[in-house]
Formats: C-alpha cells, sequence, structure tokens
C-alpha cells in the first residue's frame, strides 16, 4: 500500500508494505520515541522478533523517509526512537501528537555499511582467534568497529587502535 498525500503517491515508499497511524511522542531515558503496536508490527512483517528495519516519515517528513530500525519491546510491539533529524524535519517533539508513516525497508542490508579498512583487515585475517571473534559479533557491533576505525587519521592512531583491537578480540582483558 503506497502513502498517499492528497493523491499524491511516493515514490520511496511506493513499493513497501506501509502503513500509516497517530501516536504521541513519549520519551524513554534520553530518547523520543513513539510505540508501534503489536498488530501494526504484524502487518509490516509477521512473527518478526528482532530490529525491524523500516522507512519513516513524521507528518510527511522528511521528504525521502528515514531509514531506522525498529527496536522490539519484548511483548510483540516495538520503539521507534525518533531521531533528532526527524524531529526537526517534522518540527515535532515529545508530547506532540503525529502522523507516523512506517513501511519495512526491503533495501536494508546489515552489516557495516563500509568497508573494514584495508590496513585493519589484514592484520585481522592473519589473527585466526580475533578473526573469529571479529565474525561472531552482531551486524552493529562490527558497524561500530569499522565506524571507529573509519575515523582514525593518522599512522599513530591507527597503529595504537588495531593492537588494542586485535588484542581484546582474541580474548584478551582491554
Amino acid at each position: 500500500m503506497p502513502f498517499s498525500r492528497t493523491g499524491v503517491i511516493f515514490p520511496l515508499m511506493a513499493a513497501l508494505t506501509a502503513l500509516s497511524f497517530n501516536a504521541r511522542i513519549v520519551i524513554k531515558d534520553i530518547n523520543p520515541y513513539v510505540t508501534v503496536s503489536a498488530a501494526r508490527a504484524r502487518g509490516l512483517r509477521p512473527g518478526w522478533k528482532k530490529p525491524l528495519p523500516v522507512r519513516v516519515r513524521i507528518n510527511g517528513k522528511p521528504e525521502a523517509p528515514w531509514r531506522i530500525n525498529l527496536m522490539p519491546m519484548g511483548n510483540g510491539a516495538f520503539y521507534l526512537y525518533l531521531h533528532a533529524s526527524v524531529r526537526k524535519a517534522s518540527h515535532t517533539g515529545v508530547g506532540d501528537k503525529v502522523t507516523v508513516e512506517i513501511a519495512f525497508d526491503e533495501g536494508y542490508r546489515s552489516g557495516p555499511t563500509q568497508a573494514l579498512p584495508k590496513w585493519f583487515q589484514k592484520p585481522l585475517n592473519a589473527d585466526r582467534k580475533a578473526r573469529r571473534a571479529f565474525e561472531a559479533l552482531t551486524p552493529s557491533g562490527k558497524k561500530e568497529i569499522v565506524r571507529q576505525l573509519a575515523r582514525l587519521k593518522t599512522p599513530e592512531a591507527k597503529a595504537r587502535n588495531l593492537a588494542r583491537a586485535l588484542h581484546v578480540l582474541a580474548g584478551n582483558p582491554g
């Protein structure tokens, strides 16, 4: 079911199974979110129990739907945490009643979005124990490591972090 407002079909959402509902933005710790009920989640992907990749818009914004994972609550419902970019684009905040447009993200690919830097890949492949530990990490754990490594600029920082990462991945404290 494509999204439509006044007869205009939003092409990025058109090919996705989608739903629209009203909700109030609430906050958990420091994270604004809306709840996606178990029934609504089943409408997106029946039986899904892990983080659910979706594209979302709040009050029709942002123009290009935001990619995010719904996080399971444990009872079949999900948290839809609202990134600051989405709240800013939609001019919304905690306490506001909003229209949520949400669709399963068929284009989602888990795992790192960036390639593992070659300066890290070669030593990692050479260390069998560290490589197995890296491969056993969750996709989000791998993403975080790749993100941290990609930020490093100097040869000294790369060498320091390479040694630390291989040490910890090999099962040593650190």
